[in-house]
């Protein structure tokens, strides 16, 4: 991304003078993690990125948002590693077995 289009985004994220473009939900990371993962058990199936992209939402979604901000203390995590693996697992099938567009 270049630098104009990342502070046309970052603005996006502005209120009042103060950025809140670092607030992010938690099982992003979590998700793509779990995909790699989880995708190698799935050797015949060869995703692209839009497949990539359909994964990576559709698993967020089954997920409850947990948004932290840089320096955020976290008591306690409900959403176990092996929700998030179900989520993406899940996810997985659905784009797998139902693409929502005709392959090129």
């Amino acid at each position: 991304m270049d630098e104009r289009k990342l502070n046309r985004q970052m603005e996006k994220y502005t209120l009042r003078g103060h950025s809140l473009f670092g607030i992010r939900n938690k099982n992003e990371v979590r998700v793509i993690a779990q995909m790699e993962r989880i995708l190698q058990e799935n050797p015949g199936f060869d995703p692209d990125s839009l497949d990539f992209e359909d994964i990576y939402a559709l698993a967020l979604n089954k997920l409850p948002a947990r948004y932290v901000q840089h320096g955020s203390i976290v008591l306690g995590e409900p959403v176990r590693d092996a929700d998030v693996a179900d989520a993406v697992r899940y996810a997985i099938s659905v784009v797998r077995d139902n693409p929502s567009y005709k392959k090129r």
